[in-house]
């Protein structure tokens, strides 16, 4: 009798594995379904480039200054964007260099520093062949500061994409 009831024992202890095991499969299932199904239906903006951590932000800079005292708080520094490049099966590598990233009422902003030797064609086709692709690159920025903390004037630049004018 005491081996029926070890043998008994040994079923009940069977079927409990055996539920533990279907019950942890039907969960993984049922997460890989949610999580296929989620990157299948999420917008293709979700999937932009998403900036780490740049550069600590020298508070002695004459840019970072400048932008303080125009009510923004400088949040990092540098950032550098690889970018590679394939025409006609060539490989390039490229990047893009954002200066700053800065906070103003709660928005972040891109901000990108006047160079002497790169001026602005301050048209809407120079500003959009200059700037879009920031905004594009980081939708979650509110727009694109240019500064020039030598002359100490900056403009912020937005865009609105789709709209008619």
């Amino acid at each position: 009798m005491h081996a029926c009831c070890v043998k008994g024992a040994a079923n009940v202890n069977n079927a409990a594995d055996w539920f533990l095991m279907i019950a942890a499969g039907g969960l993984i299932a049922v997460w890989l379904f949610r999580r296929f199904y989620v990157w299948l239906h999420e917008p293709p903006a979700s999937r932009v480039y998403r900036l780490g951590e740049g550069s600590e932000p020298d508070p002695g800079d004459e840019t970072v200054r400048f932008l303080t005292a125009s009510g923004y708080e400088v949040v990092s520094g540098k950032h550098r964007v690889p970018i590679e490049i394939e025409v006609d099966g060539e490989l390039m590598q490229s990047r893009l260099f954002i200066d700053y990233v800065a906070v103003k009422d709660g928005r972040t902003w891109l901000v990108k520093t006047a160079r002497d030797r790169m001026p602005i064609d301050w048209t809407g086709a120079g500003v959009r062949d200059k700037f879009l692709v920031y905004a594009l690159l980081v939708p979650s920025a509110e727009g694109i500061v240019y500064a020039d903390p030598r002359e100490r004037w900056l403009r912020t630049i937005t865009f609105a994409i789709g709209t008619e004018a």
